[in-house]
């Protein structure tokens, strides 16, 4: 899927395994705590006050039928300070940070260590989604094969997305909270109706998938002769069934989350990762090769791969089970309606909408990168994959820690607190990812080399770098895009999104068909990966007039002084990784893995440390906690 899209389903397999979406968890009721109301004096302009990214984020309160919340909301340190001292200028001894932490009140817990906590689960998922990713690319290449199994693993995301995972990544978790909060059952008998109409829409929207996979494929490859729909139907038909699965997995995830229990949703796509890398591993052995001409559904090849990836999935789903038992709820289905199963009908709609527009652009990126270069579509995805990393492990654990703040925030209509948590978010995700997106800029290639020198020779993989180098900027507006997006879903408006995306599209579209009319075939996937990360940066745009207008000022002050500072230093940063890199290869020439490993290790490890050192000397707020923790540390030597 593209960038618009894979938020929502790839959470569930490599997003999901890994791509975009959170699941917010609103309303909360609002609870006093330092970092509401006073804790951002300043909000237009720069504070200077670095203490108010350390400071412990409001407990969220149990709710009925919770018995077992406790275990989720244990004391974590905050960052850069001793526990429970919340001013300190000097880090305690660890004796004194233990103790403080039994004595700090149970339902306190730090927002960088909230993040920090489903990073780590979000970080083994994007390593284990990447590593089977990085196994198919050598075991069949990027071409015709690496083509159609990505057009036939796209499309169960998709109808899945299009049937009912916009709602379940976005607005089914406030609805349960508030059922669980409200009924006298915990919210058993609805959580019930919600699993049997889910469970029936989603039945009726696999089988009818199946029957129109001739179609579907279709609809993403067209006539080309440059891949083969062949392959890609007789992968669909195996690999659809997941539309089931990723339904199965993402209601289990819901409701957990509604529980608040977030462990085993966030290491569930790992599971579902390490079998498609075991189903790679036996393909792999298996005597012989995939025959394209003519493609045969017994093949022991494509039954291996189809079947053996819907298994991942399906994994994914079981894994969360025994979890579900423990929270107390009844999972089995309950045929019936329940009046509140309407109550989100309108957002629903515009959720559907806000889907079917970004499989519009995805549909048209995707025609005209199979209509051009053999490979040009996995390249594509390759790149996604690459650019979501980042976000995946850092800005989507930063906006999953911030929405239920926003969220409590919204129910309060208290706007300007909302209005400091989303600046406070974005502020967050330019110090972390755009120096990141500097380096994957000025290291392209290399990083493209040292992960992909494959078996097919440097031209795939030269363009892959390429692709990654002049699309990497997308990365920080795809973040504040998707947070964005949250913070009017946290306000239960679903239209605006969609009308964002539509916007999106729009732009989306006509530059796909400039790309594949005036690009040549072998520079076409460069022109569609910029061409996605373009479509981010008007989102983030458009997104910033409708939430102003919607909310008023928003602290652009402070974040454009932050994002300045931090931008002039990632290109310092970068442009110092570019000059090592350039002389490591003046060195030691050569083309293979071991020259693009010491490109991108010397020259990745030098800027990133330029970066920093250069963010240090400008004072950047919001690395001011991480600063004073390092110079504490080194004192204490």
């Amino acid at each position: 899927m593209n960038g618009d899209n894979r938020a929502g389903a790839l959470d569930y397999q490599q997003r999901g395994p890994g791509e975009e979406e959170a699941h917010p968890t609103e309303p909360i009721p609002r609870v006093a705590g330092p970092l509401t109301g006073t804790a951002f004096p300043e909000r237009d302009g720069i504070s200077g006050n670095a203490d108010e990214l350390t400071q412990p984020i409001p407990a969220l309160g149990r709710t009925p039928g919770n018995v077992r919340s406790e275990q989720h909301t244990e004391v974590i340190p905050t960052v850069g300070e001793p526990h429970g001292s919340g001013t300190s200028e000097h880090p305690g001894t660890e004796d004194e940070e233990h103790e403080a932490a039994e004595q700090e009140p149970e339902g306190k817990k730090s927002l960088l260590k909230a993040s920090g906590s489903m990073a780590v689960a979000t970080l083994i998922s994007r390593i284990t989604g990447f590593g089977w990713k990085l196994v198919l690319a050598y075991t069949v290449s990027f071409g015709v094969i690496n083509d159609s199994f990505t057009v036939a693993n796209t499309l169960p995301t998709s109808i899945f997305e299009l049937l009912i995972g916009g709602v379940l990544t976005s607005v089914i978790v406030p609805v349960l909270v508030r059922a669980q909060k409200t009924d006298e059952d915990g919210g058993q008998a609805y959580v019930q109706k919600l699993l049997a109409a889910s469970g029936l829409v989603l039945l009726a929207g696999t089988l009818l998938s199946l029957l129109a996979a001739p179609g579907l494929v279709w609809l993403y490859m067209g006539d080309s002769e440059k891949a083969s729909p062949e392959l890609a139907t007789g992968l669909a038909y195996l690999l659809l069934p997941q539309i089931l699965f990723y339904g199965a997995s993402a209601l289990f995830g819901a409701l957990l989350q509604s529980k608040r229990v977030f462990g085993p949703p966030a290491w569930a796509p790992v599971l579902n990762n390490v079998v498609i890398i075991a189903t790679l591993l036996v393909y792999r052995a298996l005597p012989g090769e995939l025959t394209l001409d003519p493609v045969r559904m017994s093949d022991a090849h494509l039954l291996t791969l189809g079947i053996g990836v819907s298994c991942g999935v399906l994994a994914q789903a079981c894994i969360q089970l025994p979890a579900l038992r423990k929270t107390g709820l009844s999972f089995v289905p309950r045929l019936g309606w329940d009046s509140r199963l309407s109550e989100f009908g309108g957002m629903t709609l515009w959720m559907l909408g806000y889907v079917g527009v970004s499989q519009i652009g995805l549909l048209a990126l995707s025609r005209v990168a199979t209509s051009s270069d053999p490979g040009s579509w996995a390249i594509y995805n390759y790149v996604w994959m690459l650019l979501q990393l980042p976000y995946g492990v850092i800005g989507f654990s930063v906006m999953t820690a911030i929405l239920p703040r926003m969220s409590a925030a919204a129910a309060d209509r208290d706007h300007a607190r909302m209005v400091d948590d989303l600046s406070l978010g974005n502020r967050l995700s330019t110090v972390a990812l755009l120096p990141i997106s500097g380096i994957m800029t000025a290291l392209g290639v290399p990083i493209a080399v040292a992960l992909f020198s494959i078996k097919d020779g440097s031209g795939s993989t030269e363009q892959l770098g390429l692709a990654l180098a002049v699309s990497s900027f997308g990365v920080l507006p795809f973040a504040i895009t998707m947070m964005q997006m949250r913070a009017f879903y946290a306000m239960k408006d679903a239209r605006t999104p969609t009308l964002i995306m539509v916007v999106m599209t729009v732009f989306k579209v006509l530059m796909a068909i400039a790309v594949g009319a005036l690009i040549a075939p072998e520079n076409v996937v460069l022109g569609l990966t910029f061409t996605n990360s373009f479509t981010f940066v008007v989102g983030a745009f458009v997104g910033e007039f409708w939430l102003r207008s919607r909310l008023g000022p928003l602290g652009s002050r402070r974040f454009l002084s932050t994002l300045g500072r931090t931008l002039l230093a990632s290109v310092v940063g970068a442009l110092v990784a570019w000059l090592i890199s350039v002389g490591v290869d003046g060195l030691v020439p050569g083309d293979g893995l071991a020259s693009g490993w010491l490109r991108l290790v010397s020259g990745g490890a030098c800027g990133m440390v330029v970066i920093f050192a250069v963010m240090w000397l400008l004072r950047v707020a919001e690395l001011q906690p991480a600063f004073s923790r390092i110079t504490g540390l080194l004192r204490r030597r």
